[in-house]
């Protein structure tokens, strides 16, 4: 999830990256995001960092993950996602819209129409999900 990366760059702030404190401290947040409390954690990582009087540059990872949190709210559902069985993949989607997409549609001088570029995506998923030949002998038929 990459909401794990921004909770341990603020984490790193308060403590070394070696520090079983800031693993404990991460874990807590990031059980309450999984909760579905993940408003509650940005005003307590601001508080923390304004508590010590850091210079706006020194509380920089803090205030990028409050940020963070405030204005993608309405997708950090994780308890709805997790209520229903569903992953949380953050590599996986992240690799795949790399490789399925950017690798394949941004080719310099490359211009698509939508139904062109749907097509390239369609199959191409076809192809990575290995689903390619089934496919080609249905468009044969």
């Amino acid at each position: 999830m990459h909401v794990i990366e921004y909770l341990w760059k603020a984490a790193f702030l308060f403590y070394s990256q070696t520090s079983t404190q800031a693993e404990g401290l991460e874990s807590k947040r990031l059980q309450l995001i999984l909760e579905g409390k993940s408003s509650s954690v940005a005003p307590g990582m601001r508080r923390s960092a304004t508590l010590p009087k850091l210079t706006p540059q020194e509380r920089k990872p803090v205030d990028t993950c409050a940020r963070y949190f405030f204005y993608n709210a309405k997708y950090l559902k994780y308890e709805d996602y997790l209520k229903a069985g569903s992953p949380i993949p953050r590599g996986l989607i992240e690799g795949a819209c790399r490789h399925l997409i950017k690798d394949r549609m941004d080719i310099t001088g490359a211009k698509w129409t939508i139904r062109g570029a749907e097509t390239v995506l369609l199959l191409g998923s076809l192809y990575i999900i290995g689903d390619w030949d089934e496919y080609w002998q249905f468009h044969l038929q």
